[in-house]
């Protein structure tokens, strides 16, 4: 199915910008389409999925390992991961102990970067070339700028990965992509941007958790194990792994106002006519 009407993705069109793309896919494998999805949109912060899929692959490899030092001092792998390093949004120089709040910031995607460039002997866009892009077929996806927001990708390769993120086969074990979704530290309040402050505001090892957060990005009516990330660029990726589904979409309009209405609600007509169970699939 792709470019049809009645496949939930109809309200695109009133989107502000002059580009956009979106579409979904689910764990049967049918998917649906709407706009230029082979076009490359600057992913902002999405590109933080990509990042911690390679620095999962990392562990996977014993390239590092999640709970040894990182960062500032008393943080690690883990604590870089899930924002509670005690870093600000950016900078080096920590505004709070590690594990004591949830801070969102990009200066903890950058260190992980570069300790597995370090480790690996190759650049960090190398590497997660070679771990994440390849094994996917991810055409139009690169990054070529910072591990937290420098990528460009479009709708088709963000589907090939939704649909790994559902079904686990070709990047990481299910087991590891388990670990990934499940609430580290889960009782950390923080604010997560655009949408203002959450006790608790859980989060995964780079993947932001659905939980019960409201106001949210993602459709009030998805599952509490939802989870993705968007970007300040107009991006967003969650994955449902109760409804079986997932989502992204691009746009050449800056996250705003606009936003905070308009995801959700094509959040919630696509849960509507695309989603085929609620059983687990992790």
């Amino acid at each position: 199915m792709s470019d049809a009407g009645e496949t939930g993705l109809e309200g695109i069109a009133a989107w502000p910008g002059e580009r956009r793309a979106a579409g979904w896919v689910r764990v049967d494998g049918e998917r649906a389409t709407a706009g230029p999805v082979e076009a490359p949109f600057p992913l902002a912060s999405v590109t933080k999925v990509l990042t911690s899929l390679a620095v999962l692959v990392a562990v996977e490899e014993e390239v590092l390992a999640l709970d040894e030092p990182a960062g500032p001092p008393g943080s690690t792998v883990r604590l870089l991961l899930c924002h509670a390093s005690g870093l600000p949004f950016e900078g080096t120089e920590p505004i709070a102990a590690p594990g004591r709040r949830r801070i969102y910031g990009n200066a903890g995607f950058d260190i992980l970067g570069r300790l597995v460039s370090e480790r690996a002997g190759v650049p960090f866009a190398t590497y997660l070339d070679e771990a994440v892009c390849q094994p996917l077929e991810l055409r139009s996806t690169a990054l070529d700028g910072s591990p937290a927001h420098g990528a460009r990708s479009c709708v088709d390769d963000l589907l090939r990965l939704g649909a790994e993120l559902l079904a686990p086969a070709r990047v990481v074990a299910a087991a590891t992509l388990a670990a990934a979704v499940t609430p580290q530290l889960p009782e950390l309040a923080g604010v997560l941007p655009g949408f203002g402050r959450h006790d608790p505001n859980p989060w995964g090892l780079g993947l932001e958790l659905h939980g019960s957060k409201t106001p949210h990005w993602m459709p009030p009516q998805a599952s509490p194990r939802a989870f993705g990330h968007f970007g300040q660029s107009g991006t967003f990726l969650w994955v449902d792994p109760d409804a079986g589904v997932a989502c992204t979409a691009l746009c050449d309009e800056p996250f705003g106002r606009w936003a905070t209405t308009a995801w959700p609600a094509l959040g919630a007509s696509v849960l509507a006519r695309s989603a085929v169970h609620r059983g687990s699939t992790l």
